[in-house]
C-alpha cells in the first residue's frame, strides 16, 4: 500500500478540458482520495494558449556601459551603443527603442545616415550593419564582415553613400551603404605615407572630408602622422609627422586650419598654407612649474572646433588636467574667447558630441549643446548660456543612482495614486536646469487607446524608495522616499560587530504596498521592517519602535519518521497551540558597553521629528541580535490595511504586529506554529552558530553571481543547509541519521484573507496562510473585532488551528478564488489622511472594504478555492474541506523563482519564472500548461531578485545594474505594441545648404563637382576582395526601405530604390536580348541552309 501511495503522490491530475466538472479529490497531502467535489463548482475557462505570446516591449534606464555616441542634426534623435552590442535610440519622451546586435559585440562607432532614416553601427567583432530605422522596431538590412583587418574608425559624409571605413593595418576602405558592398578603391598606408619613412603610422584614428573640397580626405593615423589625400589623383597632398600620438582632429568650417588633440595633453592648430609645424601649440591645463618646465597632462581623448557667427568659436575636449593633482573628477573644458570654463563630471567621459544648428560641415557651425556620455550618466550641456547649465533629463536615467536590490509591479492602479504622488514628488525636485526645451527632440509618440495607469516601485542600496510611473510603456519619477531618515546616522563599529554590519545597513529587500489605503511597508537589510502612511500634509510625529526576538534557542532538526509516508494532520480543536511569548524589548531598553545582544542593528529617532507631505514613518520593528550574532534577515512579509496587521518570518520563525494598537501578537518559531500537526519528527541539537551572509542584496550592482543550474536549492531559502529534493523524497530511507539531513524551516510566503482555518468552519473568517521553505502550509484563524472603537482596544487574538497542506518545494505564492474562477481581492482600507484639519472625528473612521468569498456568488455555495505554487509544483485546494482538487509538477529538472496568480483577459492565470530561464502560465484552476517559453536563462542574482509578473499580461526584470527590461507574456498585448511604440522617423525636408556667393564658390575649390561615383564605383574602381570583407543580408531586406514616406526625403530614398530595381531590370533586358539575338541568329543560319538547298530546284520538285 506504501507503494502504490508514492506512485500515487507523483501524479498530475490537471483537468484535460476546460471547464472544471467533478475533478479527482485528494487529502491534504496531495493523494487522491475518493472525496467528491461539490456538484455546483462549475467553472468555465476561457483562457487558451493563443491567449498567449512572450515578446520584449520597452527598456528603462541609462545604456549599461555605454561605449559610442550619435546624432542626427535634422532628425533630432540621439543613439548609444553598449559594450553588450545593444543600441538605444532617444528622441522626444515616449521615443525610446533598444536594439540588439545577435553577436553581442561591443559597438565601437555609430552613424546616422543623416535624415535618411537608417543607422551605421561598427561592432568590435569587425562587422558593420546598416539598421533601418523607418519601421518602429528597427531591423538590421545589411551586414559585412571583414575578415583580414580591425576596424577603428568610420566616417560618413553628410548626403553620401560612401563610407571610409579605417583599420587597424592603417588602411582606409570605402564601402557602398545602399549595397554594403567594399568599392575596389583602397587607400593603402604605404602608399599614404613617404617611401623613406621607416616605421608603421598605427591604425587609423581619424577620417574627415575637407570642408573646402569633398575630394579631400584627412586621414589620421595613430603614431602622429596626418595626410590629406586626394581621392581624385590618388596621391598624397600633404603629410604632416608629429611628435605626439594623436587622438582626435577637427576641421574648421571653412576648410582651411584644423585641431588636433594629443596624448601629452596639448592642443595643436595647422594651417593648410604650412603644414611643416602647427602654428599653434597649447597645454590648457599645463602651468610652467618652477624650474620653467611644463606640467605633465593627461591625454585629450577628444577636442571640436565649432564656430559661431555672432561669438568666438569654441574649443570642446574632454580630459587633458595635470597628473599631480590625485582625486580630480573627469572634466568637459569648455574654451570660448578668453573664458574657459572645467566642468567636473561624476564619472568617467565615454564621449561627447557638440549639437549644431546646420548639418552641413563647411557652414558656420552655431552650437547650441552638448552632449555628454559618461559610464553612468547622460548630461546635456546649454551653451547658449553663459554659465553653462544643464538641460532636466526627462528620460529615467537615474535608476541606478543607488543600486536597485528588488523591485514591485502594479498594473490597474487606482486613478488617483498617480496624480498625487507626482504633486508631492514635484516639490522635491532639483533646480537650476536650463529654460530651454530637450534638444534632442525628434520622434513622434502618441498616448495609445490601451493605456491604464502602472506604478514601478524600486528599492535601493542606500535605502531610498522610488516611485515610477510606467503607463503607456513609458517611466517617469514620481516620488522618491528615503528609508534611512527614520534611523540616526549608524556609529562606526569595531572588532568582530564591524565584520557582522552591512555596508549599506539601509538596503531595501522587499516591499509591500496597498494601493487603495496607501499602506507602504519596507524590509530592509538589518532585519528592520517599517510602515509608512500617506498623507497630504506636513506634521509632527514621532516612530514608534517595536523590537523582536526571532531566535531560536536550538535548531529544529528533521528526522524521518516511521510513518512519514502517511503523516496525521490532525484537526485542532481545544488543544490547540497557544501563542509563543513573546520576546519584545521596549524602545528605550539598553545593554552595556560592547555587549549587542537584545539590540537592534540600528537605532530609531527617538524625538519628534517635522515630516513633509508624503509618506510618513509610522511604526518601525526590529529583530534583535541574540548570543553575539546578528538576526537572521527577513524571507517573508504581508500586510493587511483592513485587518491592520503586519506579518513577517525568517528562517527562525513568524511575527504577527498589530500597527493599530502598535503591539506583538504573536512571536513563534515555525516549530511551534505546528503544534501537534507537525508531518515531520524533530529532533533537538545544540546550537550551531552560523555566520549570518549578508553580502549578496547589494551585489546586484555590478557582479553578476552565476548560479549552478544543476542544484535543487533556490535562493528563496537560503537558509537550507542541504538540498531540498533531499527534504522532500518520500522514498529516504529511516535509517539515515537526522544529523545529516538538518535543514531550517524558514517562513517564505505570508498571505493574509478571509478563508476557512478548519474543516468544520462554516463561514469565512480572517486567516493567516503561512507557507514554509519545506513545501508546507500553515493556516493561523485570527478574531478581529469589528467595531472601531472595540478594534483600538480589544485585543487581537490568533492561534494556529493545527491545519497543514503539504506541497513539494519552498511555498512561493497563495492565491484566493471563488467559485466562479475570479481572483478574490484581499480586504482592504479605503484610504484616510489622518493629517486632515477638516473635520478630524469623521476622517477617523476607518472605512473598510471586505470581499468575501461567499458574498459574492451565494448561489456557488460556501467556500473558495486556494491556489498554492511552490518551488516544484502548484495545487488547488478545495476549502473548507481542505480537499486536492489540481496538482501539476511545474518542473523537474530546475525550481520555479517568481509566481504569481494574475489577471489576463478578463481572466486569472498563475505565471511561473524558472531558473533555467522558462516562463510558464498554466489556467485556473485546471492548472493546465497554456504557454512554455526558454526565454532568459538565469545568468547572475539580479534577474532573480528583480523579477516580477503584474497583471495584464506584463513582467519586468532587471537586465542590468541600470536597466529595467518589461515584457509581456499577452497575446493581446503584442498585437497593440506597434501602436504603443513611438516612431523614430518622421519626414522632414533637409536644411538648404547657404548660399556660399560668387567669390567663395570661384576660391574656394570645387567640392560640389566630386563625383564619389565616378571614383568608388564598380566601373571604376572594380570590385572589393571578397576574401577581405563578406556581404551578409539582413532579415529585413531593401524591403525595409520602402516604407512609406512623405517628403523629399522618402521620395529620394524611393528614387533610389527604383534606380535599383531599374538596373536590375535593364540587366534582365540584357540577358533576354542577347538571347533573342542569338536566337535570330540561329534561324538566319538554318534559313540560309535552306535556302541554298532549294535554289537549283523546280517548283514541282520541293
Amino acid at each position: 500500500m506504501k507503494k502504490f501511495r508514492k506512485v500515487l503522490d507523483g501524479l498530475t491530475t490537471s483537468s484535460p478540458g476546460g471547464t472544471i466538472g467533478s475533478p479527482s479529490g485528494g487529502s491534504a497531502a496531495g493523494t487522491p482520495t475518493a472525496t467528491p467535489t461539490p456538484k455546483e463548482i462549475d467553472i468555465q475557462e476561457t483562457l487558451v494558449s493563443e491567449n498567449f505570446q512572450l515578446c520584449k516591449t520597452v527598456r528603462h534606464g541609462f545604456p549599461y556601459q555605454p561605449t559610442a555616441l550619435a546624432f542626427d542634426p535634422v532628425q533630432k534623435i540621439l543613439a548609444i551603443g553598449s559594450r553588450t552590442g545593444g543600441v538605444r535610440i532617444l528622441g522626444r519622451p515616449g521615443v525610446d527603442c533598444y536594439c540588439q546586435h545577435e553577436s553581442g559585440a561591443a559597438v565601437l562607432q555609430l552613424q546616422f545616415l543623416i535624415n535618411e532614416g537608417a543607422l551605421v553601427t561598427a561592432c568590435a567583432d569587425d562587422t558593420l550593419h546598416l539598421w533601418n530605422l523607418r519601421q518602429r522596431r528597427p531591423a538590421v538590412l545589411h551586414s559585412l564582415k571583414f575578415n583580414r583587418e580591425r576596424i577603428t574608425f568610420c566616417h560618413l559624409p553628410f548626403q553620401s553613400k560612401w563610407l571610409y571605413v579605417g583599420t587597424e593595418r592603417g588602411n582606409t576602405h570605402i564601402v557602398n551603404i545602399e549595397s554594403f558592398i567594399l568599392s575596389g578603391y583602397v587607400i593603402m598606408w604605404n602608399k599614404a605615407i613617404e617611401l623613406s619613412t621607416k616605421t608603421h603610422p598605427g591604425p587609423v584614428v581619424h577620417l574627415s572630408d575637407s570642408p573646402k573640397d569633398e575630394g579631400k580626405l584627412l586621414i589620421g593615423f595613430e603614431s602622429g602622422t596626418i595626410v590629406q589625400w586626394d581621392l581624385r589623383l590618388k596621391k598624397a597632398d600633404f603629410r604632416i609627422y608629429y611628435d605626439e600620438a594623436i587622438h582626435s582632429v577637427s576641421w574648421h568650417h571653412e576648410g582651411k586650419q584644423f585641431m588636433c588633440s594629443h596624448s601629452d595633453g596639448s592642443l595643436s592648430m595647422w594651417n593648410l598654407r604650412n603644414t611643416t609645424k602647427p602654428f599653434q601649440v597649447t597645454f590648457p591645463h599645463g602651468k610652467i612649474q618652477k624650474d620653467g618646465r611644463k606640467e605633465s597632462c593627461k591625454p585629450i581623448l577628444k577636442v571640436e572646433y565649432k564656430t559661431s557667427r555672432n561669438s568666438e568659436p569654441f574649443f570642446i575636449f574632454s580630459g587633458g588636467l595635470s597628473y599631480d593633482k590625485a582625486g580630480r573628477r573627469p572634466t568637459l573644458t569648455i574654451m570660448h574667447g578668453k573664458a574657459i570654463t572645467v566642468l567636473e563630471m561624476d564619472y568617467p567621459i565615454v564621449e561627447f558630441m557638440a549639437l549644431c544648428e546646420t548639418p552641413y560641415n563647411n557652414e558656420v557651425q552655431e552650437p547650441y549643446a552638448v552632449v555628454v556620455l559618461l559610464e553612468k550618466d547622460l548630461i546635456v550641456v546649454d551653451l547658449t548660456q553663459s554659465n553653462f547649465p544643464v538641460f532636466e533629463n526627462p528620460y529615467p536615467m537615474d535608476i541606478h543612482e543607488s543600486p536597485v536590490t528588488c523591485t514591485a509591479y502594479f498594473a490597474d492602479c487606482p486613478p488617483d495614486i498617480i496624480p498625487i504622488l507626482y504633486s508631492i514628488g514635484v516639490k522635491h525636485k532639483k533646480t537650476g536646469y536650463s529654460q530651454k526645451e530637450w534638444p534632442v527632440g525628434g520622434g513622434t509618440w502618441t498616448l495609445g487607446s490601451h493605456t491604464y495607469p502602472e506604478i514601478i516601485i524600486t528599492g535601493h542600496a542606500d535605502g531610498s524608495i522610488k516611485f515610477w510611473d510606467a503607463s503607456a510603456i513609458t517611466l517617469q519619477m514620481l516620488y522618491k522616499l528615503k528609508t534611512s531618515k527614520a534611523f540616526e546616522k549608524p556609529k562606526p563599529s569595531e572588532g568582530r560587530a564591524a565584520d557582522l554590519v552591512e555596508d549599506d545597513p539601509f538596503a531595501i529587500q522587499m516591499v509591500s504596498w496597498c494601493p487603495q489605503s496607501r499602506i507602504f511597508c519596507v524590509v530592509g537589510i538589518s532585519a528592520h521592517i517599517i510602515l509608512y502612511r500617506f498623507s497630504k500634509y506636513d506634521a509632527n510625529t514621532q516612530i514608534v519602535s517595536l523590537e523582536v526576538r526571532l531566535q531560536c534557542e536550538a535548531e529544529d532538526v528533521i528526522s524521518p519518521s516511521e510513518n512519514e509516508n502517511n503523516p496525521c494532520f490532525t484537526e485542532s480543536g481545544s488543544h490547540s497551540p497557544q501563542p509563543h511569548h513573546q520576546h519584545a524589548a521596549s524602545p528605550g531598553s539598553g545593554t552595556t558597553e560592547g555587549n549587542k545582544d537584545s539590540n537592534p542593528c540600528l537605532k530609531v529617532k527617538d524625538r519628534m521629528v517635522r515630516v513633509p507631505p508624503g509618506y510618513q514613518a509610522e511604526l518601525v520593528v526590529q529583530l534583535l541580535w541574540a548570543d553575539g550574532e546578528p538576526p537572521q534577515q527577513i524571507t517573508s512579509l504581508d500586510i493587511n490595511s483592513a485587518y491592520g496587521l503586519l506579518a513577517f518570518g525568517n528562517c527562525n520563525g513568524l511575527a504577527v504586529v498589530d500597527y493599530l494598537q502598535k503591539t506583538i501578537l504573536l512571536c513563534m518559531s515555525t516549530l511551534d506554529l505546528y503544534g501537534a500537526a507537525d508531518p515531520y519528527q524533530r529532533l533537538t541539537r545544540s546550537p550551531r552558530r552560523n555566520r549570518q551572509s549578508t553580502s549578496g542584496l547589494t551585489e546586484l550592482s555590478d557582479n553578476q553571481q552565476s548560479i549552478d543550474m544543476d542544484r535543487s536549492k533556490s535562493p528563496t531559502s537560503a537558509a537550507a543547509t542541504e538540498s531540498r529534493e533531499n527534504s522532500f523524497s518520500r522514498s529516504r530511507s529511516s535509517s539515515v541519521s537526522s544529523i545529516d539531513r538538518d535543514t531550517k524551516e524558514a517562513i517564505t510566503t505570508l498571505q493574509f484573507g478571509e478563508s476557512y482555518a478548519r474543516k468544520s468552519d462554516t463561514l469565512p473568517t480572517p486567516c493567516l496562510w503561512v507557507g514554509t521553505s519545506l513545501g508546507v502550509v500553515l493556516l493561523i484563524p485570527m478574531s478581529i473585532p469589528t467595531d472601531h472603537e472595540e478594534r483600538m482596544e480589544e485585543p487581537v487574538t490568533i492561534g494556529p488551528s493545527g491545519t497543514v497542506l503539504m506541497l513539494k518545494g519552498s511555498v512561493l505564492r497563495i492565491s484566493f478564488l471563488d467559485f466562479m474562477g475570479a481572483l478574490i481581492q484581499s480586504p482592504y482600507e479605503v484610504w484616510r489622511d489622518l493629517n486632515a484639519h477638516e473635520d478630524p472625528d469623521r476622517m477617523r473612521r476607518r472605512k473598510l472594504v471586505h470581499i468575501s468569498p461567499s458574498s459574492s456568488h451565494d448561489t456557488c455555495g460556501e467556500g473558495h478555492l486556494a491556489v498554492v505554487c511552490s518551488e516544484k509544483q502548484a495545487k488547488v485546494f478545495l476549502m473548507p474541506s481542505q480537499s486536492c482538487l489540481f496538482v501539476h509538477n511545474i518542473t523537474e529538472s530546475s525550481f520555479v523563482l517568481r509566481a504569481d496568480v494574475v489577471s489576463v483577459c478578463n481572466s486569472v492565470c498563475l505565471a511561473c519564472f524558472c531558473a533555467n530561464g522558462h516562463v510558464m502560465t498554466l489556467s485556473l484552476p485546471s492548472l493546465r500548461p497554456l504557454l512554455d517559453v526558454n526565454y532568459l536563462p538565469l545568468a547572475d542574482m539580479r534577474i532573480a531578485r528583480t523579477f516580477c509578473f503584474t497583471h495584464r499580461g506584463q513582467a519586468l526584470y532587471l537586465s542590468s545594474p541600470t536597466e529595467i527590461q518589461r515584457i509581456t507574456y499577452s497575446q493581446e498585448m503584442c498585437d497593440n505594441l506597434q501602436e504603443m511604440l513611438g516612431e523614430l522617423f518622421t519626414p522632414i525636408e533637409t536644411p538648404e545648404a547657404q548660399n556660399r556667393g560668387f567669390l567663395k564658390g570661384f576660391f574656394g575649390g570645387n567640392s560640389h563637382n566630386f563625383d564619389r561615383e565616378e571614383l568608388f564605383g564598380e566601373a571604376a574602381a572594380g570590385k572589393g576582395s571578397r576574401s577581405l570583407a563578406q556581404h551578409i543580408p539582413g532579415q529585413a531586406g531593401m524591403e525595409g526601405m520602402k516604407v512609406a514616406a512623405c517628403g523629399v526625403v522618402g521620395d529620394l530614398a524611393r528614387a533610389r530604390i527604383a534606380l535599383d530595381e531599374r538596373g536590375q531590370r535593364l540587366g534582365e533586358l540584357e540577358e533576354r536580348t542577347a538571347l533573342m539575338m542569338t536566337s535570330a541568329e540561329t534561324f538566319s543560319k538554318h534559313a540560309h541552309e535552306v535556302m541554298l538547298k532549294c535554289k537549283d530546284k523546280k517548283w514541282y520538285q520541293l
